[in-house]
């Protein structure tokens, strides 16, 4: 009998690919896209930092910063790693850039001694079958370079804030925080307010007139008056032109017509995203990136997932050749005599890191149109700008034709112009992105030396503009140009700054509270070669140095530091205490215990606070004015109607005072009546300042009259 031997055949392993992206809707996306074999889970961010309690940074070795598991990452972080024991391959996918280099880097050092798997990196542009497949195929090392710049911005941000912080604690009031960025941009918008407060509107008037050919009727502007450019100061100066041209004859004394050839605009950068968000579609910054974060990681379309638009953290306009391929196909299909014989392509700004593309759509064929019923109406509207932007960036130029009439009416000039797309090119695939180049203007077909009959004229008040308030397309426009921050920082920029009440939003502008103010004045004063928009633009140079190996970043830091160090220290020896304005006595009497009040800081600004505490809670606004009701004695302070809370502005004496205004009292005084005077906000003038007196006519405008205000019962603020 033979014996039957069977030998133990080897099963060849199976391959378990663990993929690390940053958040949960991402990782959902890329599962689809590869399919059996690969597990993909989201690190939720940072699994690894700096400790929120101390200062962490190992300053006497080369600035070493002591990291620690994030609280409440502990679970992921296991979880991860046991993810990794049963892998035979761990690729970290989190964002390309250098927060997302620094993510991979933790992980790595976390994952290695769990795990026998290979460790590698992969990156990507967008989120579609074909990228991830490419990244797949070709994953690389951590770039230490570009951990190391992040690590020499970690560091330098937290021994910023945590040397500053401190002495405003001691000299301010506890709980306060300064940075190194937002200090500098918020001493922008205390800079701009300053000018704003600063400016005192002039009164000026324009005039137009109605004329007409047959039963064609059009409206012209003066815009000369006996050869010379007209001054009207006055509604009188205006009225003695009228009286002495209503009775003259009119002719059209020349006729002018000009082309002009309107240019597409590159792709979006981050920037330039936020910007025309901000202005066509009322977004703040913050809106912006997080809807087009969603858009980026996924959106289902049909039965398909799908990332629609490339990575939104860019500086940069170039377009891949695959992406230009693609939009040059969709334009030959659909507008094929609007498509360049060559690609279009624009210049990479000095500064930009161009570590991606530009914003743009993944594909060309996903219309707004065609993806309108798998969105909401942000997303849509967004993506919109997006998709238009990108393919009107590779179209045809167009052209418009501006007619000009001159209008002569005895010494008078008037004239009006006239414009239309006489070859709309690019405008042929922009709907969200109107612009002023596309209206038009009808004009009735005239000629020189022809009769044209009078009209109405129309004499209108204005006043002069001054500096307009930030916004966050603004202050992003701003930052940009002097180099503070990158595509990753502008809305967390202006978010620290709102949610630290440093800063508030009205009417869409940026204000500084009192309580920023009063930061600023202090940081500016104290550390002027810090809170410097040079100093922080030469830093941001620095740290691109630091990634391109052309600085070691310990060395970067220590430049910095040990001078900034003796600095705080000087000051926090030298400089005044501020906390008595925290308690400061008044001659207000608390109404409710006869004890006198004291003027308070507080998250929300000064208020008035009852020395009595805690016996007594009461408190109240800080009076703004004096109330300019004859005889009342009373002042003026901010209110908020119960109900909806919308501020305004009474006496302090009501009810038996009534008087109320919609509109804030400012620190100036009318020039012709002395009572005080206001900030108001209309659509068509904008910010303006005014005089509360009704009965005087300083900076009024002509239509304008107070808005009735219901005598609601009201809390104070």
């Amino acid at each position: 009998m033979t014996e039957k031997r069977t030998a133990n055949k080897k099963k060849a392993p199976i391959k378990a690919t663990l993929v690390i992206v940053e958040s949960p809707a991402k990782a959902k996306t890329i599962e689809k896209y590869l399919g059996p074999g690969y597990t993909v889970k989201a690190s939720m961010g940072h699994l690894i930092d700096l400790p929120k309690s101390r200062l962490a940074i190992n300053i006497d070795d080369n600035f070493q910063p002591e990291y620690i598991t994030v609280r409440g990452r502990a679970k992921i972080l296991k979880e991860l790693q046991k993810d990794a024991k049963k892998s035979t391959e761990v690729l970290l996918a989190s964002d390309n850039d250098r927060e997302g280099e620094a993510i991979a880097w933790h992980l790595k050092n976390a994952l290695s001694g769990k795990t026998k798997a290979d460790i590698r990196r992969i990156v990507f542009n967008e989120i579609t079958p074909q990228a991830i497949a490419e990244s797949v195929k070709n994953p690389s090392d951590i770039d230490e370079f570009k951990v190391n710049a992040q690590k020499a911005r970690r560091v330098l941000d937290r021994l910023v804030g945590y040397n500053l912080s401190p002495l405003l604690w001691k000299k301010v009031k506890n709980g306060l925080s300064a940075g190194r960025v937002q200090s500098v941009a918020l001493r922008l918008i205390c800079d701009r307010e300053k000018e704003v407060e600063q400016f005192i509107p002039e009164e000026y008037w324009s005039l137009e007139a109605d004329f007409a050919k047959g039963k064609s009727l059009f409206t012209a502007q003066l815009v000369q008056y006996a050869e010379k450019k007209v001054e009207r100061k006055s509604e009188a100066d205006v009225r003695s032109i009228i009286e002495e041209i209503k009775n003259s004859e009119c002719i059209v004394s020349d006729i002018k017509v000009s082309e002009k050839t309107l240019k597409p605009k590159p792709p979006f950068t981050t920037s330039k995203l936020q910007q025309a968000a901000a202005n066509k579609l009322g977004f703040t910054s913050r809106k912006t990136m997080q809807i087009a974060q969603q858009l980026y990681e996924g959106v289902n379309i049909g039965a398909n997932r799908i990332g629609l638009i490339t990575y939104m953290r860019t500086d940069s306009v170039r377009i891949s050749q695959t992406a230009l391929d693609d939009v040059r196909s969709w334009i030959s299909e659909k507008f094929p005599k609007d498509l360049p014989e060559q690609a279009i392509e624009y210049s990479v700004g000095k500064k930009a890191q161009d570590a991606h593309e530009a914003i743009r759509p993944t594909y060309t064929s996903y219309t707004p149109d065609f993806v309108k019923d798998f969105l909401n109406r942000d997303q849509l509207r967004l993506y919109s700008i997006i998709w238009e932007r990108f393919v009107s960036s590779q179209m045809n130029n167009a052209k418009s034709k501006t007619t000009s009439l001159d209008i002569s009416a005895g010494p008078a000039l008037f004239r009006i112009s006239g414009s239309k797309i006489v070859d709309k090119g690019f405008y042929r695939v922009i709907k969200t992105l109107s612009s002023k180049e596309e209206s038009t203007k009808t004009l009735p077909s005239l000629t020189v030396g022809e009769k044209l009959n009078t009209g109405k004229f129309h004499p209108e008040q204005h006043f002069t503009q001054g500096p307009a308030r930030f916004t966050d397309a603004s202050i992003v426009k701003m930052l940009e140009e002097k180099g503070i921050g990158r595509p990753s920082t502008y809305a967390p920029i202006i978010s620290v700054l709102l949610d630290r009440y440093y800063v508030t939003r009205s009417n869409k502008q940026l204000v500084p509270t009192q309580l920023g103010r009063m930061i600023n004045d202090i940081l500016v004063e104290s550390f002027p070669s810090v809170v410097n928009e040079n100093f922080t633009a030469d830093m941001e140079t620095k740290l691109d140095d630091v990634e391109e190996n052309n600085i070691e970043w310990g060395k970067m830091i220590g430049s910095f530091f040990h001078p900034f160090k003796d600095r705080v220290e000087e000051v926090m020896a030298t400089l005044e205490s501020f906390k008595g304005l925290m308690d400061e006595p008044t001659d207000k009497v608390c109404e409710l215990c006869g004890k006198p009040m004291v003027k308070k800081l507080g998250r929300f600004g000064f208020f008035l606070a009852c020395s009595g505490f805690p016996s007594c809670h009461n408190t109240r606004s800080i009076p703004l004015a004096s109330c300019p009701r004859p005889g009342c004695g009373g002042e003026i302070v901010a209110r908020k109607t119960k109900g909806r809370g919308k501020e305004f502005y009474g006496c302090t004496n009501y009810p038996d005072c009534d008087f109320i205004s919609h509109f804030k009292p400012i620190n100036a005084d009318c020039p012709q009546c002395g009572q005080f005077m206001v900030e108001k906000y209309d659509k068509k003038h904008g910010t303006y300042k005014s005089c509360i007196n009704p009965e005087c006519n300083y900076l009024h405008t002509a239509e304008e009259s107070e808005p009735e205000v219901k005598q609601d019962e009201s809390s104070e603020d």
